[in-house]
């Protein structure tokens, strides 16, 4: 390998560790929001977000002039969709009401702020749709959680 190489290798590295360092807990929530899991117990959004990172790791001399936070959601997002059956489970966390879809869309919109039109591109799903079921979802989250049956009442004697 030659001298320029391992520059631009370091310098590469170098970049990636840079952005790592200040995107990667903000990556972390969303990622930890998509895959319903509490905060202090995250090992699937853990996974869903190294994986993401060394995508965007492997393309990062292809992203010149692109937003890196916006290759690595848009491939986070991609990873969480292709998987989402993995997300389906009682696991506590603060979404966990939300069918996988319903978890994208109100991340995306909400919590990443990305414009319905740019959802629903990367989803695949007519603007109408990603509207409809942001709204749905909202409406889940606003009803509150689940209320649980009460114990009878018992006769005072």
């Amino acid at each position: 390998m030659s001298e320029r190489q391992t520059v631009r290798g370091r310098r590469r590295a170098r970049e990636f560790d840079a952005f790592v360092a200040g995107a990667a807990g903000r990556l972390l929530h969303a990622a930890t929001l998509l895959t319903a899991e509490p905060p202090s117990s995250n090992p699937q959004a853990q996974q869903l977000l190294t994986a993401a990172l060394a995508h965007t790791y492997a393309e990062w001399d292809r992203l010149r002039g692109e937003d890196p936070y916006d290759h690595t959601r848009q491939e986070l997002a991609a990873r969480f969709a292709r998987s989402a059956w993995r997300y389906h489970r009682v696991r506590g966390g603060v979404l966990d009401r939300l069918t996988p879809q319903e978890r994208l869309i109100l991340v995306l919109r909400l919590y990443e702020g990305v414009a319905e039109e740019q959802t629903a591109a990367l989803i695949g799903l007519p603007v109408e749709r990603v509207r409809a079921i942001c709204a749905r979802a909202i409406a889940t989250m606003r009803s509150g959680p689940p209320t649980p049956p009460r114990a009878p009442a018992q006769a005072v004697t």
